[in-house]
């Protein structure tokens, strides 16, 4: 069985190869650009059949080049939120998704591929459905726009799970992902990776104070851990007869608050030091809250939480980590690559 992971380098791309290695799969071609060198990292040691330069393999497919095809995961995108470049943003992750989905159809092979939660930009709902979608950035509309032209090319209501006209068409709107080979994102990494790495640095954590009606630390996110983003994937990946835009997030909220003590206790656990509650943790200036940055003000999100209700509805009921159990995980791992 052939599989092709676009963006495979990067991190979720990287982690769903680790998964489908794990299944003893690897005739896997894997596609990505590595003009940041450093991202073989990610693939050192997973198990591939080829590689091919994002630059060429998107032409080869549509010839089909690589023959029969299984699947493909399509996570390569330009994920960073602050991108202004939107000609850029455009050709890159509207185009080139609508061009891959089109080969796709034409070869009879399966896509699962990346949205995003950015879709819901300014929303206070997040559910699969055009009322709820509002993106902030071209980010956001550049994914949102992949959504409505699948919708529309598929012939299909995506959050009723209906099989489409011609294979299995899947769309993940990512929540805030976090967890091991995400080191080559620099700004856009998750915010426990900076943690980490601030307190390792600093001996403390900051976070942005007041904003939008929340107190220091409160905003809330939807964090989900690389494993549970995985096995969703995979879950699709054994339920071909799936098809539909669904959130990926553990549909519970968290506050940042949640995420730097996890990171600095965590750290001190594994130093031998003892847990502390939130409010010790400030007192002791390991948690220091700083001004919310202007440049920020109107285009962040201070709540997201993923409605569950299509992806139970699909059959799946993967249970997700929680904040302090992923977080764990991922500390030990970080500690692990120091």
């Amino acid at each position: 069985m052939r599989v092709i992971v676009t963006g495979a380098a990067g991190f979720i791309g990287s982690n769903i190869i680790q998964g489908l290695n794990a299944r003893g799969l690897d005739d896997i071609i894997a596609v990505d650009d590595l003009t940041q060198g450093d991202k073989f990292r990610n693939l050192a040691d997973l198990k591939i059949a080829d590689y091919v330069d994002a630059s060429a393999f998107y032409e080869r497919f549509t010839q089909g080049a690589y023959g029969p095809v299984e699947a493909v995961f399509h996570e390569g995108a330009c994920s960073d939120t602050m991108e202004s470049n939107g000609k850029y943003m455009m050709d890159n992750n509207y185009a080139c998704s609508v061009s891959l989905f089109q080969a796709c159809q034409q070869h009879g092979t399966r896509l699962l591929y990346a949205s995003s939660a950015a879709t819901y930009g300014g929303s206070e709902v997040f559910k699969e459905e055009p009322a709820c979608e509002q993106p902030l950035n071209v980010y956001g509309y550049s994914k949102l726009l992949v959504d409505q032209r699948l919708r529309r090319e598929c012939g299909i209501k995506f959050e009723r799970c209906i099989v489409g006209k011609s294979g299995q068409v899947v769309g993940f709107r990512y929540f805030n992902v976090y967890g091991p080979r995400e080191q080559h994102k620099g700004r856009m990494a998750s915010v426990a990776f900076h943690q980490f790495n601030q307190f390792a640095a600093e001996g403390k954590v900051k976070l942005f104070g007041e904003y939008g009606g929340y107190a220091s630390g409160a905003q809330l996110r939807d964090f989900v851990f690389i494993d549970d983003v995985v096995a969703v994937n995979l879950w699709f990946f054994d339920h071909p007869e799936h098809s539909g835009i669904f959130n990926l997030g553990t549909g519970h909220a968290q506050p940042f608050n949640d995420v730097a003590s996890s990171v600095v206790n965590a750290m001190r656990g594994l130093r031998g030091e003892a847990a502390l509650s939130l409010a010790a943790l400030t007192e002791a200036g390991l948690i220091e809250y700083i001004a919310f940055p202007d440049a920020l003000r109107g285009k962040y999100q201070c709540y997201t939480q993923a409605d569950l209700s299509a992806l139970r509805a699909s059959g799946c009921e993967h249970r997700f980590t929680d904040v302090q159990s992923g977080v764990s995980k991922y500390v030990q791992w970080l500690t692990n690559q120091t």
